[in-house]
């Protein structure tokens, strides 16, 4: 494999790019008329243009990347996360034109693409899931029973979703019918198929995922957890590795359920099996992520594994040079998305100019990114910034590192999460490890934020006040 072409933008493609350049392997970017001066364009060796900021104009035309990479003779396609890394017909393709998709199979894209599909591959291995329909259902009045049958509170899930579209949670009857509607609308939308089903709502759950990793040969191994609990519209905000819940038999049984998933479609490369795990620690499959996600990086600083390396050997059909038994937990490890959100409005979307965009550096502290100072935010894509990622040998001191490392993030000219992420980093709950993913509708709220925010507006006024007068005596003193 001598050259890559990566099928995304930002932060991950940039991420990718620079695992391809320690391997010795030259790098194709692709970028929309958007991300013209994005870094990830000036870091690759080849970069082209693939049409109008849309994703639908550009990032998501399959055909299109395959021609270009086609004809820049690259050996392999990585597609990052998001955009067409979990399309199984651009994986098919890529392989059709005679180059190396790195990723699974198409076949396990299928199948653990539809949560009703991933569910009916794992019913052999006796693999614990949550009570609810096995069928995707759209017939409002019997879903109705079903879910009466099940017992509220339950959830109402898109067949194809992810993200947090086409869910619903139900508390009672009475807004049922309603909430059934405006899933199906949802995934219609969001997915092209407004297939849902129906699952027990777990209430008071964590969110955990295992990280499993697979060769062409049968070898499949668990990189150990990812607490993924902290989350604003069903979305992740903050994961941590490992879990400071799980105890080391935990670990194993949930390690060795998310091989069998694994194994259940024939799976190859890196993946995220995800479970829920209820408050008396039980735990439930919830889906297969096949894909290496964006929280990957937490994994990495706890087993010092290059997953981008990884599924680059796995592509290229070597062995994993490692078994289970070699693997060992390092330390503690934080990540916190830093999105152009505002945290004091409903986390709504802020787009602008980057007038300042300086991320902090030192020992333990990562940060990957896809900005540079001066440049615009764009409105077509998530809103993520980057990723800030802290190490430490214990929790709470990657946890004092993420807090050091969030006071030393200058970004101006954008709202962001950092204010949330600090907020979410210096809760009793969260330092204690006493939450789950209610927590922000448990502890969080716009006016709490708004006056930590004043707060500490005042103390630094004061600080400065005092700095300054301070100052002024020592310039009347007589020399």
């Amino acid at each position: 494999m001598k050259k890559i072409l990566i099928a995304n933008r930002g932060e991950i493609a940039l991420r990718i790019m620079k695992t391809a350049r320690n391997m010795g392997i030259k790098t194709v970017a692709v970028f929309s008329e958007a991300d013209r001066n994005a870094p990830h364009v000036k870091f690759a060796d080849e970069a082209v243009c693939i049409g109008p900021p849309p994703s639908n104009e550009s990032y998501l035309l399959g055909d299109k990347i395959i021609k270009i990479a086609k004809e820049l003779n690259v050996d392999a396609i990585h597609p990052g996360y998001g955009f067409l890394s979990e399309n199984a017909e651009f994986g098919e393709s890529v392989e059709k034109s005679g180059m190396i998709f790195i990723g699974p199979k198409s076949h396990a894209i299928r199948i653990m693409g539809s949560k009703l599909a991933a569910k009916d591959a794992v019913k052999k291995y006796d693999i614990p899931m949550v009570p609810g329909t096995d069928e995707a259902i759209t017939d409002v009045s019997a879903a109705k029973e079903i879910a009466k049958e099940i017992g509220f509170p339950i959830l109402i899930k898109a067949s194809a979703g992810g993200g947090g579209k086409g869910m619903r949670i139900v508390e009672n009857a009475n807004e049922f019918e309603d909430q059934m509607k405006r899933a199906i609308s949802e995934a219609e939308n969001a997915f092209g198929d407004g297939s849902v089903f129906i699952e027990k709502f777990v209430t008071s759950p964590r969110h955990i995922e295992i990280q499993v990793l697979a060769d062409n040969f049968g070898n499949t191994v668990y990189l150990f957890e990812r607490e993924c609990s902290i989350q604003r519209r069903h979305q992740k905000v903050v994961e941590e590795a490992p879990s400071s819940v799980l105890t080391s038999e935990l670990r194993k049984q949930m390690g060795e359920a998310a091989v069998k998933v694994a194994k259940a479609c024939d799976y190859v490369g890196a993946g995220t099996v995800e479970f829920l795990l209820d408050d008396k620690h039980n735990f439930y499959f919830l889906e297969m992520n096949t894909r290496l996600q964006v929280e990957h990086p937490v994994t990495e600083l706890i087993t010092g594994l290059d997953l981008v390396e990884q599924q680059i050997n796995v592509a290229n059909n070597e062995k994993l040079a490692f078994s289970q038994e070699d693997l060992k937990i390092m330390g503690h490890a934080f990540e916190l998305r830093v999105y152009a959100e505002d945290p004091l409005n409903n986390f709504m979307p802020s787009v602008g100019k980057l007038e300042v965009y300086r991320p902090p550096s030192g020992k333990n502290i990562r940060v990957d990114d896809g900005f540079t100072e001066g440049m615009q935010v764009p409105i077509q894509y998530d809103p993520m910034l980057s990723k800030l990622i802290t190490y430490g040998k214990t929790r709470n001191e990657a946890m004092q590192r993420m807090l050091e490392a969030i006071s030393e993030y200058d970004i101006e000219g954008v709202s962001t999460t950092l204010s949330f992420g600090k907020f979410v980093f210096e809760h009793e709950a969260f330092r204690s490890g006493s939450f789950d993913t209610n927590f922000v509708k448990k502890y969080y709220s716009e006016e709490k934020l708004k006056a930590i925010n004043e707060e500490e507006a005042k103390v630094a006024a004061l600080f400065a006040l005092k700095q300054y007068l301070k100052d002024s005596q020592m310039l009347r003193m007589p020399k």
